[in-house]
């Protein structure tokens, strides 16, 4: 554990607030001091939810801790059970509570409260909040699913001829970024190749739900970070498939389709048929030509980084600069990404570093978290969100899913808007001494006509009055100090009138880098002045 300003995860209970909040009827009562109850926010305020999370906490103070705390937490156990009446719940214990090791899972079920009670240890100072998220679902999971388990070495049954397949879709979390578009957009693909969805986990489900997950036929793991772990101790105990492409882009799609297809036993080609991305096309029209190319540096969580450089370099046309991830757990994986890039992941969870590697590399688009969003904005480079963590405008009113082709559709539109905006400025910068884009300029479908000037109007005033009037406002002459002229810095190779007006030229999201460049460049050849011929060359020797 470490002291921030800012964090990219936080703690593993703040996790297993994520699937208890996402269940319909299991509580979890968190054994922890008055000032954790600062996660309810996450939950009201950012995702704004309507109801605050089946969360209880114990909320002891300072001076309990002198007392019996474990008492208090045997309390808090049996009021929240009898108030709320949940099918399962779950006992943990905070980060700071864990200091004082009451043991919650054993106090709880010494309890007898008839329903299944599940322990929770999550350490919280090796640990984050993704793990922590992962290792609820799975210990949830083997606990209501675990005693429908075959014996092992038992052989899968054979689906029935007249049913059709049926999967379950695992790892969508509340406060998870676009998981609720996500799973509606997935389950309309799925649907497409008469797949249907048995159980959705733990978004939405039952603890009942949960218990039947072993009669899917197979599993598909959307978000491996909260969703892998449970899923492979399915596929070991039922002998359930796993498929676990994401379906994040065009090519994922098509990918995750084959992969479905195949683990049903169904065809892939009306899925495939039914394909409603326009991104593809749009990324090859006229208006988009000018993003090839353009340098992006992307960071994120481990699933959402990986799938996005995919599609920033090979649907968009991207040069994927920099890629890297916060989840050390994943780091493999996104290393093995960042190597088809010729690149060295970022695996890191100290946005400082984050910060620098982006102003080192002078990307010209930002794909991330909040976090890089509020470091792009510093910087003065275009950025959008492609991962938790993430704000309120984050979790907007509309339909906006990630994954899937619709999915696919609000990509290119959230990543391409920045740049359009900035070709927007680039162009109203060019034409800014126009007489024709004037400011004063008539619209120039309309007859160039001078308006009639109003006659003026001149006040009456009352003789007596007047001169106390121009007394009142005339200018009143003021003497200052003479003061020597304050000394110009030296700041390099003065501009040509010339050369600043080409400067002007490019567009402003990288005309501070065009600016930077040139300058070191005409210093480093001794130039006194920079002209519009030392512009160019530096342009080709930066451009090398």
């Amino acid at each position: 554990m470490q002291l921030t300003v800012w964090t990219y995860e936080g703690p593993p209970h703040v996790g297993a607030m994520r699937v208890a909040t996402a269940l319909t009827d299991v509580h979890y009562v968190l054994h922890a001091p008055q000032g954790d109850t600062y996660a309810d926010l996450l939950f009201t305020m950012i995702e704004r939810r309507g109801a605050r999370p089946p969360v209880t906490y114990t909320t002891f103070q300072a001076r309990d801790l002198g007392g019996d705390t474990a008492e208090l937490f045997k309390t808090s156990v049996q009021e929240a059970c009898e108030r709320f009446r949940p099918a399962a719940v779950l006992v943990g214990a905070s980060c700071t509570a864990e200091l004082i090791q009451d043991d919650p899972g054993g106090l709880a079920r010494a309890l007898g409260l008839g329903i299944p009670v599940i322990p929770l240890e999550l350490p919280a100072y090796q640990r984050k909040e993704n793990w922590g998220a992962s290792e609820t679902f799975y210990h949830l999971v083997r606990a209501l699913a675990g005693p429908s388990a075959p014996p092992p070495g038992t052989p899968r049954p054979a689906r029935p001829a007249d049913r059709r397949p049926r999967c379950n879709l695992l790892g969508p979390t509340a406060l998870g970024f676009r998981h609720r578009d996500d799973v509606v957009e997935v389950t309309r693909l799925l649907a497409t190749m008469g797949v249907d969805v048995s159980v959705v986990a733990p978004l939405g489900a039952s603890a009942a739900d949960v218990a039947r997950l072993g009669e899917a036929d197979f599993n598909v793991v959307l978000y491996p970070e909260t969703g892998r772990q449970a899923a492979t101790w399915l596929a070991r105990s039922f002998g359930q498939p796993m498929v676990d492409i994401v379906p994040i882009g065009v090519g994922a799609t098509r990918d995750f389709i084959a992969a479905v297809a195949a683990a049903a036993g169904v065809d892939p080609a009306p899925a495939l048929a039914a394909e409603t991305a326009r991104s593809p096309w749009y990324a090859r029209s006229v208006d988009s030509t000018y993003l090839t190319g353009k340098r992006v540096f992307v960071f994120g969580d481990a699933t959402h980084a990986v799938a996005a450089a995919r599609v920033a370099r090979d649907e968009l046309g991207f040069t994927v600069v920099g890629l890297g991830t916060y989840q050390r757990e994943f780091a493999r994986e996104v290393r093995t990404a960042a190597a088809l890039y010729g690149l060295e992941a970022l695996i890191t969870d100290d946005y400082l570093e984050v910060e620098e590697s982006i102003a080192g590399l002078h990307p010209e688009l930002v794909l991330g978290t909040q976090m890089e969003r509020h470091i792009a904005k510093r910087l003065g480079v275009p950025c959008a969100v492609i991962s938790a963590p993430v704000h309120v405008q984050d979790f907007p009113a509309r339909y906006s899913p990630q994954m899937g082709f619709e999915g696919a559709n609000v990509l290119f539109d959230s990543w391409v808007h920045p740049l359009m905006m900035g070709l927007e400025e680039h162009l109203l910068g060019m034409f800014r001494d126009d007489p024709e884009f004037a400011d004063g300029a008539a619209p120039s479908h309309l007859a160039s006509v001078a308006p009639i000037a109003a006659a003026p109007v001149e006040p009456i005033l009352a003789p007596a009055a007047t001169a106390s009037v121009v007394a009142a406002v005339a200018p009143v002459a003021v003497a200052h100090p003479a003061s020597p002229a304050a000394p110009v810095p030296a700041t390099g190779p003065d501009w040509t009138a010339e050369a600043e007006r080409e400067l002007r030229k490019i567009p402003f999201f990288v005309r501070g880098k065009a600016r930077r460049n040139t300058e070191i460049f005409a210093r480093d050849k001794g130039c006194a002045s920079i002209t519009v011929e030392t512009l160019y060359d530096a342009k080709a020797h930066f451009g090398r």
